[in-house]
């Protein structure tokens, strides 16, 4: 499993190969490298607030006065703040300001950039191929984050320690997994807009083999931390051995969802696991479709995003 994106593609050694030798793949490759892939067309205000974020002298009260100039998006924050999910101890907040300081500046900010991101994967673009993929990817990526969250509450309840992940945390990283595909989209846009031809079986496997490079460019400079970009490129630098991450959520979520499809990939995909983790995976994978289908409805309504 080189990233957690989806793009689940039958194997062709034709395409690879053709894919390697495209021009898209070494311009992709050299705007990585000079760091110039394009950042997703996201809203003035989400670009506000990842500014706001990265000052350290930024207030709650800066953060209120950027979003009640939204209304919609004051509305959406306050319904997470006070969504199951996000709302441990069930007290209900009727304001912006009292939003804000139960969920922090920082988750904010994430809780903000996934709904605006998941807005866009399900906005039309005029490449119909695009447009289905982002779509396909909002499906997935819906499905993935609430495995996740899902995952993480059941190791809550099986592990024998304290257990510091936080479902709602799991559930954002799991939806800004493949947030690098829209850098990846852009640039195949701009290479046809040129006059290039790719055959977009081709163009798929150059996003497949490229999403999590992309992604890690787009979460750094949006100052994501290293948890999320972790995630987004199955890669982890700094972990201590006896503690489980968030990416051994990704992976066992990931797993589940390969054992759910009947998936041959699966017999390549490991993933280490504890005694909690070998419990829930357990529980998973005995679980009927119909109630895992249920319980991941039920944090998706309970989320608020």
């Amino acid at each position: 499993m080189s990233h957690l994106s989806f793009f689940w593609l039958e194997s062709n050694n034709h395409h690879h190969i053709r894919a390697i030798q495209s021009d898209l793949y070494h311009s992709i490759k050299k705007a990585a490298r000079h760091n110039r892939l394009t950042l997703p067309s996201v809203p003035d205000t989400l670009l506000t607030l990842n500014n706001l974020c990265k000052d350290p002298k930024t207030t709650v009260h800066n953060i209120a006065t950027l979003l009640i100039d939204d209304p919609v998006l004051t509305a959406r924050i306050i319904r997470t703040a006070n969504s199951t999910i996000f709302n441990r101890r069930n007290i209900v907040c009727h304001d912006i300001m009292t939003a804000i300081s139960r969920l922090g500046i920082i988750r904010i900010r994430d809780i903000i950039t996934a709904q605006i991101i998941f807005s866009l994967k399900n906005t039309t673009i005029e490449n119909i191929e695009c447009n289905q993929l982002l779509k396909n990817s909002a499906f997935h990526s819906r499905q993935f984050a609430a495995t996740m969250a899902l995952i993480c509450q059941k190791m809550h309840h099986h592990s024998n320690k304290p257990f510091k992940l936080e479902p709602e945390k799991a559930l954002l990283a799991g939806l800004l997994a493949d947030i690098g595909l829209f850098s990846l989209i852009n640039e195949y846009s701009k290479f046809i807009d040129q006059g290039n031809y790719l055959d977009f079986n081709i163009a798929k496997y150059i996003f497949q083999n490229n999403c999590a490079l992309a992604s890690n460019i787009v979460l750094s400079q949006w100052g994501f931390d290293a948890d999320y970009i972790a995630v987004a490129t199955n890669n982890i630098t700094t972990h201590h051995d006896d503690e489980i991450s968030y990416l051994t959520i990704a992976r066992m979520a990931h797993h589940f969802l390969l054992f759910k499809t009947n998936d041959a990939a699966m017999d390549e995909h490991e993933v280490e696991l504890d005694l909690a983790g070998a419990e829930v995976m357990y529980e998973l994978t005995n679980m009927s479709e119909r109630e895992f289908d249920h319980q991941l409805k039920q944090i998706s309504h309970n989320c608020g995003i």
